[in-house]
């Protein structure tokens, strides 16, 4: 069987899933079951938020945004949102060689996500204590 493409899944969304047939569903409901394991893993959507804010942006400068993140844990969530289609990697042939990271058109329609996501994160994480 082939495995669907994960940008059918944000494309189509949840809403037009009744329109298909049972089929399509099954494959459909595949793929949202993907893109959350994929936005689910450790650092991926705090990645995506970071990435949201630049136009484009350096390993580094992305290592440095994503405090406690190890560059190979960084590196390998950089290659799977890559592979997914919501990041694009540019290198460009120079000495040192450069490369820079930017989200799809596809990733940026995920920014109103989360956005709404980080509000809803601080409107309820818990009250720090005075003096801790």
């Amino acid at each position: 069987m082939i495995k669907p493409q994960i940008g059918k899944c944000l494309k189509l969304g949840m809403q037009n899933i009744p329109q298909l047939d049972s089929k399509s569903k099954k494959m459909v409901q595949c793929d949202v079951s993907d893109i959350w394991h994929v936005l689910g893993r450790t650092w991926s959507l705090v990645i995506l938020r970071n990435l949201s804010t630049n136009e484009t942006i350096r390993f580094n400068e992305l290592k440095r945004l994503v405090s406690g993140i190890s560059s190979t844990v960084l590196s390998d969530r950089l290659s799977e949102l890559e592979r997914h289609g919501l990041v694009i990697k540019k290198i460009y042939q120079e000495i040192p060689v450069r490369v820079e990271y930017s989200l799809t058109k596809q990733a940026r329609e995920l920014e109103e996500i989360l956005v709404d996501l980080g509000q809803w994160a601080n409107k309820w994480k818990p009250k720090q204590k005075k003096g801790d």
